[in-house]
């Protein structure tokens, strides 16, 4: 799995990066085998991940409204 960073560092995380991560949490979670207290980190990391994909992705829809000159 791609090295985790703290949850502060989640906020600079570009959308590839914040994607590729996301993917290997769920990946991890899906094979089983880790703890409890592992399971809900990676939770919690996943849960903060999908937060920052979608800052992007809402942002990416502003731009693209204010590009057609329509209001959301």
């Amino acid at each position: 799995m791609t090295e985790q960073k703290p949850e502060a560092d989640v906020a600079a995380l570009s959308y590839e990066e914040a994607r590729e991560q996301l993917i290997a949490v769920v990946g991890r979670l899906e094979a089983g085998g880790a703890s409890l207290e592992e399971s809900l980190a990676l939770w919690e990391r996943g849960e903060a991940l999908a937060a920052r994909c979608e800052e992007w992705l809402e942002g990416a829809r502003k731009r693209l409204a204010a590009a057609r000159d329509q209001p959301l």
